[in-house]
């Protein structure tokens, strides 16, 4: 498979959409754990587990078919990229070996099971409680996670070794603000699981300073279908002890010290998973957004460890994230700006030059609607770089309203692209003239859009729109008026140009597309046999006003010339 393909693009799209849900996923686990009050022993929330466990599967069975593709997926040899060709290697076994030599095992190892398996295969057959699930669940999520986020963190980011995924500026500002929004949510499970973990050292601690024999194993609510070992004179000793009671108490009056952990512990006590995911996702939030500054964390080392750990990922969001949101937020009105510099500039100049006031506004109006038709991009500069091919279909595509002159139907392919790459883009303004009568005719002119008027020496007006052309007579005085130099590399032309001899006056704001003269020069000298064909010749001078208002003047003359005749004829019979 190409993976330049429309349908790997997509595919590549929606693994990215999983791969955001599976890192969401798993921090979720260590939030099945909970304290119950009543045996103050740590509980799993089972049917929560079996949603989860869902969830994660169907997330695995993704990224496991993601693996099958990887299989089949062409790749860009590393040897080619040392010259830049970036051939592609589409052979079965090449790609199979390739990948197998990549990241096969680590995907392998990432997409395998091991919180399923834990929770329903290895917990309910060992007949142990919530608190080896605890320490379970904290060694396996947190050994896969790592290399999860070294897989997954390409895609979010939107790239993918072929290329960027989310091209759109919206996109990458959501997946940034979505990854912000994930660092928060690892910080909050873990500190949720943290606190979970100083309360069972605080009913270690008490266990160990009571009198109750085996009050370690009341510490773990055991599965549901095994408590019967909670119900007994100990377990009610353990019950009521007020150490044990003390441990889930306000962190303020108790004798253990929770440090940053001490808003988790109440939070261990629910059951409602919304109310404790919520709060600790808010925690997160704050201690990324902050910084840590407003945490003290006591003595315990992994404490001070967690809290370093939570300021340095803070910095590093900050550095990344936040940097590339701001510059998403500058890019919005980056247009808006350079406009604005540019019309300061124009406002200088107009002012240093001691233009009248007529001469600005037509200025400033015409600034406005040059913006507004190019968005300030500069098509030529953008489409340099590209390959000539593509800038060819470029430019038939741009330029299709070429073919709707019948002139230049009837014109083959490469007359046409020679035209086309020869065009440039030209804007007036209402009330501008494309042309004066009596001047030189410099370009003809491709309407594209808006509306345009012609006047002719009689005082005719003749309507121009989209897609008519003025200045086309140009083209024929061009074929009339020059000789091939002998070497057959040059056109010998009079010392005198083309004059108008019509006005052609702009009634709306007009887009147009201009050829100049040196240009048009070029062309005829490329393809003077075709365009000396009388096919062309009959078609130019049957779609120009300038012609058909030339011919309308001649035969008015040659009219006028014959009644002159018949009526001197007239008067010599009668004298």
């Amino acid at each position: 498979m190409n993976p330049h393909t429309k349908f790997i693009q997509q595919w590549n799209k929606v693994l990215a959409i999983f791969c955001l849900v599976a890192i969401f996923v798993d921090p979720l686990f260590f939030f099945l754990l909970y304290v119950q009050r009543d045996f103050n022993c740590i509980a799993i929330n089972w049917r929560l587990t079996k949603a989860l466990v869902i969830v994660r599967s169907i997330n695995d069975f993704i990224y496991f078919f993601n693996i099958l593709v990887q299989f089949r997926l062409a790749y860009v040899s590393p040897e080619s990229r040392v010259v830049g060709a970036g051939d592609l290697v589409d052979h079965p076994k090449k790609i199979a070996l390739h990948y197998l030599k990549g990241y096969f095992f680590i995907d392998l190892f990432i997409v395998f099971p091991l919180p399923q398996i834990m929770l329903l295969l290895v917990l309910p057959e060992s007949m142990r409680g919530a608190n080896y699930a605890k320490n379970l669940l904290r060694a396996v999520i947190l050994v896969q996670y790592i290399p999860r986020l070294f897989r997954f963190l390409p895609l979010l980011i939107g790239q993918s070794p072929t290329g960027f995924i989310f091209e759109s500026a919206w996109a990458n500002f959501i997946i940034n603000l979505l990854i912000y929004m994930l660092a928060s949510h690892v910080v909050g499970s873990c500190w949720y699981l943290f606190g979970l973990q100083r309360v069972n050292q605080c009913f270690r601690n008490a266990c160990h300073s009571s009198s109750v024999p085996g009050c370690l194993r009341f510490i773990d609510c055991g599965i549901d279908h095994d408590r019967n070992y909670l119900q007994g004179p100990k377990s009610e000793q353990w019950n009521n002890n007020t150490d044990a009671i003390a441990c889930w108490g306000s962190p303020s009056t108790g004798s253990f010290d929770y440090g940053i952990y001490g808003n988790a512990v109440p939070l261990t006590t629910k059951t409602d998973m919304v109310t404790k995911y919520v709060f600790s996702l808010f925690w997160g939030f704050q201690q990324i957004s902050t910084l840590a500054g407003n945490l003290t964390p006591s003595n315990f080392v992994w404490e001070v460890l967690f809290t370093m750990a939570t300021i340095g990922l803070g910095l590093l969001l900050f550095a990344l994230l936040i940097g590339n949101m701001q510059n998403f937020l500058q890019g919005l009105g980056r247009r808006r700006q350079e406009m604005q510099l540019r019309r300061r500039d124009f406002e200088q100049w107009m002012r240093y030059r001691r233009l009248p006031e007529d001469l600005r506004r037509r200025v400033r109006q015409a600034e406005r609607y040059t913006w507004a038709a190019t968005r300030g991009v500069n098509e030529e500069m953008l489409m340099v770089n590209l390959p000539e091919d593509l800038q060819r279909d470029i430019r038939r595509h741009l330029f299709k309203f070429v073919k709707k002159v019948r002139l230049f139907s009837l014109m083959d392919e490469p007359i046409l692209d020679a035209i086309c790459e020869r065009l440039k883009q030209t804007t007036y303004i209402q009330g501008s003239r494309v042309l004066n009568k009596g001047g030189l005719v410099e370009k003809m002119v491709f309407v594209a859009r808006g509306k345009l008027e012609s006047i002719g020496e009689d005082g005719t007006r003749v309507p121009l729109s989209e897609g008519d052309v003025c200045g086309e007579e140009l083209l024929t005085w061009y074929l009339e008026h020059s000789s091939v130099s002998t070497d057959g590399k040059k056109i010998k032309l009079p010392g005198q140009g083309l004059l108008s001899s019509r006005t052609i006056k702009c009634l709306t704001n007009v887009e147009a597309f201009s050829l100049r003269a040196a240009d048009l020069r070029e062309v005829t000298l490329l393809f003077t046999r075709f365009l000396h064909s009388p096919r062309v010749q009959g078609a130019l001078r049957y779609e120009s006003p300038y012609w058909r208002s030339l011919a309308a003047t001649r035969i008015q003359v040659a009219w006028r010339y014959r009644k002159k005749r018949q009526n001197r004829a007239h008067s010599s019979l009668s004298g």
